[in-house]
């Protein structure tokens, strides 16, 4: 929203006039300051600014929940507007053609970092509705399964728990495919803490090849497939996939040296 203020040259003047809102207030709401604001206020702004209600009142109810409001005062606060701003409910149709055709990946990844199921689906299902209220920069942009994947990289991390700044999953490596095949126990608990330390270490990975890697490792998906989701060329994915392998082994099994060896 405050970047499609920006865009539209209004000014916070223009705007309080038709909004029941000082203009420090508006300042606030779009810098994301201050109290939670009400749906009414919300609605309005996006008509002024040309926004779409539906992926924005979906993101706004989910954002007030974790804000710790009441599911009543939600309910309240949608239910006189909401009739209101259904016109042009469906998205653009390459928008819908896209999400068809990720959803499922896209929900594989958030499952390497988010243990519960309900918020990988609202993960994804926000990445969704901020590419729809996106949807002209990502087809302006020079890449759109580019654009799109970094969203999804943003919601999930946003939801990620993080250790030093860096994303923690060891929780997923109860559900990894290597363990689904091993009914030895001992061989379990083996496994385990060798996949627990992998993942330990791919926390420390670059973005990039901490995706690739979720992805090949994790899901075995094929590096084409990594390539089209990604938006990167099949050598990029190949290229970071090798040096992300690279630090994996160099960091879980370091050369052995002679250092400190007498003959």
């Amino acid at each position: 929203m405050r970047e499609a203020y920006f865009s539209s040259g209004r000014t916070l003047g223009d705007l309080s006039i038709e909004v029941p809102l000082a203009k420090s207030k508006l300042s606030e709401l779009l810098r994301g300051a201050g109290l939670y604001p009400r749906w009414e206020i919300v609605s309005r702004l996006a008509t002024l600014l040309g926004l779409p209600h539906v992926p924005l009142e979906r993101l706004w109810k989910q954002a007030a929940l974790e804000a710790h409001k009441s599911r009543d005062w939600v309910d309240r606060s949608t239910d006189s507007t909401t009739a209101l701003t259904t016109h042009a409910a469906a998205p653009p149709l390459d928008h819908r053609a896209l999400c068809e055709h990720v959803e499922q990946d896209y929900l594989l990844y958030a499952q390497a970092f988010i243990t519960d199921d309900l918020q990988c689906e609202a993960a994804v299902s926000d990445t969704f509705d901020i590419l729809w209220l996106s949807w002209n920069d990502a087809l302006a942009s020079p890449n759109t399964r580019h654009f799109a994947w970094t969203v999804l990289r943003h919601t999930v991390m946003a939801r990620t728990p993080h250790i030093d700044g860096r994303p923690c999953f060891s929780q997923t490596a109860f559900d990894t495919v290597a363990l689904t095949y091993l009914t030895d126990e001992e061989a379990r608990a083996r496994q385990l803490s060798e996949t627990i330390a992998l993942f330990q270490v791919m926390s420390r990975l670059p973005a990039t090849q901490l995706d690739v890697i979720a992805l090949r490792i994790l899901w075995r998906m094929p590096p084409e497939r990594v390539s089209e989701l990604l938006g990167l060329s099949p050598a990029m994915v190949r290229s970071n996939q090798r040096h992300a392998e690279h630090f994996l082994r160099s960091t879980l099994y370091p050369p052995e040296t002679d250092e400190g060896v007498t003959p």
